[in-house]
């Protein structure tokens, strides 16, 4: 939108006119990590327009107004007016709070990241009617609402046009999709598995309640749909699960992923967990590890508890101290590791086809000689490092699997 206004995109750490920080509400310290943000831009580019939004700042607006070199704040539905907002700006105004009630937000925004790297995030779906008591996420982003299926379909049309080779499908409930004809996410996925141009499309998230059969079988059954599943269990004791107020209990976890495992014995699955949720016994983590250990599954997000204003979970005790906490999140982390070890162990000496990134600040890497290396991701996400060639930029390639690519 604001290259639209004439205006060029910079890196981070280049002089720019004005910077946009776009906050989080889910991961820790986003407070902490804004005002860094805001003192690295003041001591570098002083006269520079600074401009906050995202989940923390539709949720603590006024708190975030009193950063000193804060001179814009907008909120979920006035992040799309950026431009307009920018022009009327002037550095040394007070600093402007643009937002409004959450449950005002009814429209959809559509957006798409493109240039960025190969792997396009198009996003179909916003908002979230679930209550987790952990999550601030329906808060900040409003109720669910989704784009329409054609519209969908238009813009993965576009996106092939522009060379794009694998569409990741974003949302915030990404399963709960339902357009204006009440069509579903499955009928969505039939529907772009159709579209000509695109040869892969990844599911990014989406809830073990809103992951059906048809979707995994359709899944297993598509050429374009790749095997690849990320799959948010955050507890595996169906007492956490319950105080949470998840909509499901492990043994519905376990039988999505024995289904998928049954279907696409190659298929990988990531997973989110979330330790030291208050209450949580050293016997509610075991199960949870146990519960992990026992899945076939590829590799975990793990995240740290941590207490968010007005939510439920700040009423359940006892809480879990801080550094137990932190020894479950390592616990969990070094399973991950031993998991995704040994996904990768199953598939070395099988040849699958790699997707290399473009030559980008994300894609391309160098080593410890300065060599210039790409990455790329095979259909079931194990990545790829290897020395740049410009051929393979955006390119499918056949690539063997050995024990380094992990």
């Amino acid at each position: 939108m604001l290259e639209g206004e004439g205006f060029k995109k910079r890196e981070f750490d280049e002089l720019a006119d004005v910077y946009v920080i776009n906050t989080c509400s889910v991961t820790e310290n986003a407070d902490k990590e804004c005002r860094q943000l805001v003192r690295r831009i003041q001591r570098k580019a002083p006269e520079s327009l600074v401009v906050i939004t995202g989940c923390y700042a539709q949720l603590k607006p006024k708190e975030i107004s009193e950063i000193p070199g804060v001179d814009l704040v907008l909120g979920a539905a006035e992040k799309f007016n950026l431009a307009r907002h920018i022009k009327e700006l002037s550095k040394g105004d007070s600093t402007r709070i643009c937002s409004c009630d959450i449950d005002e937000i009814l429209d959809f925004h559509s957006s798409y990241s493109i240039h960025d790297r190969t792997r396009t995030f198009l996003k179909v779906q916003d908002g979230c009617d679930y209550s987790c008591s952990f999550c601030t996420i329906p808060l900040a982003r409003g109720k669910s609402r989704s784009d329409s299926i054609d519209h969908v379909i238009k813009n993965a049309e576009h996106l092939a046009s522009q060379g794009v080779k694998e569409i990741v499908l974003t949302g915030v409930n990404l399963g709960d999709f339902r357009d204006s004809e009440s069509k579903n996410f499955y009928s969505l996925v039939k529907e772009l598995g159709k579209v000509p141009g695109i040869q892969r499309f990844r599911i990014s998230s989406i809830e073990p309640n809103l992951l059906t059969n048809e979707i995994i079988e359709f899944v297993a059954n598509s050429d374009k749909f790749m095997p690849h599943f990320h799959i948010p269990l955050q507890s595996g004791s169906n007492k956490i699960l319950g105080l949470m107020r998840r909509r499901y209990r492990r043994e519905l976890y376990a039988d999505r992923v024995n289904l998928i495992k049954t279907l696409m014995p190659h298929c990988c699955i990531g997973v989110d967990v979330i330790v030291g949720f208050p209450s949580e016994t050293d016997e509610d983590f075991k199960e949870t590890f146990d519960f992990l250990h026992s899945l076939d599954i590829s590799y975990l997000h793990v995240f740290t508890y941590s207490e968010r204003d007005n939510t439920q979970a700040l009423s359940i005790r006892p809480i879990v101290p801080m550094n137990v906490r932190h020894e479950r999140n390592k616990s969990l982390r070094n399973l991950s590791f031993m998991k995704m070890q040994y996904f990768t162990g199953r598939h070395t000496g099988q040849v699958r086809k790699v997707l290399f990134e473009t030559a980008n600040k994300n894609a391309r890497v160098n080593d410890s000689a300065g060599q210039g290396m790409m990455e790329g991701f095979t259909d079931n996400y194990i990545k790829v490092t290897t020395p740049y060639r410009t051929e393979w930029e955006n390119e499918i390639v056949d690539w063997k699997i050995i024990e380094q690519t992990v």
